[in-house]
Formats: C-alpha cells, structure tokens, sequence
C-alpha cells in the first residue's frame, strides 16, 4: 500500500495528532471536573466526556473511509481501472456540465449491470464528484467501501 508515501496522508495523520492531544486535553478537563465534590461540576465533566467520545468516533469512522479508499484506489489503479473522466473541460480545469452528465451517466450504467460491484461504485462517486456533488460523491464512497469489506470479509471466510 503507497498510503504511508503520500503527503496527503502525512498531513492527516499529523492533524489527527492535534486532534488527539486537544481530546486528551478535554477529557482531562472532564475527569477533574467529575472528581470535584460539586454535582454541578460532575454533571459539567460527564457532558464534557461525550465532546471527545463524538469526536474519537469520527475520527475512527473518517480514517477507516480514507484508507478503504485508498486500497481500492490501488487495486483500480494496479489493474488499470481508476476512473478517467475525459471530455470537455472549463478553465479551471473542471469538466463542463454536459460532459459530467455523460461521464455519470456511463458510471451508472456500470452499477446498473453489477450493482453488488464495489468498482462500479467507486465509479459512480467519482462521477458525482465530477458532477459536483461531493455529498453524494462522499456517500457514494461509503458504500463503495462496504461493498468491498464484504467482498474481503467473503474471501477470507473462503479460505
């Protein structure tokens, strides 16, 4: 896996640092606040323990979608299977709105014959984001990614 290779994936792993020291911090706050002999304080500490509680949730759940993505991105990109959008382009390098109709409509219809194919997906988030619809695109990916666990989780058990 390149992952660890990528400045990008530096990057997250040092604001995920920051985040984990700014949680300590807080739950530290949160504990002291829990010791404390006033029922005001405890009730304050034990709201405060589910700020860092949300948060290490998120985290989890964004780092475990980063790196499910990534490892799908290398396999497509091993087998010459990454999405390539090609058509018209604006300047900003953006494909125009005709073309990122067309290039969705061709992801969907991969999903469409293998609705079960976590590629096709992949495929169709990439067209969302070609779309602009990152929400979507975001969401699209989450799927994608399970699809693939379980196809993973399915060949383990396999063997």
């Amino acid at each position: 896996m390149r992952l660890i290779r990528k400045p990008a994936f530096m990057a997250a792993v040092a604001i995920t640092l920051i985040v984990a020291l700014y949680f300590a911090f807080v739950a530290g706050r949160a504990v002291a606040f829990i010791n404390a002999d006033e029922g005001a304080a405890k009730v304050l500490g034990l709201a405060l323990l589910v700020l860092p509680a949300i948060g290490v949730w998120y985290l989890v759940h964004e780092w475990r979608l980063g790196t499910t993505v990534q490892l799908m991105a290398d396999i497509l990109d091993r087998d010459n299977r990454l999405p390539i959008h090609d058509g018209e382009t604006l300047p900003s390098g953006k494909l125009t709105e005709e073309s990122a109709q067309a290039v969705f409509e061709v992801a969907q219809r991969g999903v469409d014959h293998a609705p079960n194919d976590w590629a096709a997906w992949f495929h169709v988030a990439y067209a969302y984001e070609a779309c602009g619809d990152r929400s979507m695109a975001r969401k699209t990916l989450r799927h994608a990614g399970d699809l693939y666990r379980l196809e993973r989780r399915n060949a383990r058990r396999a063997t």
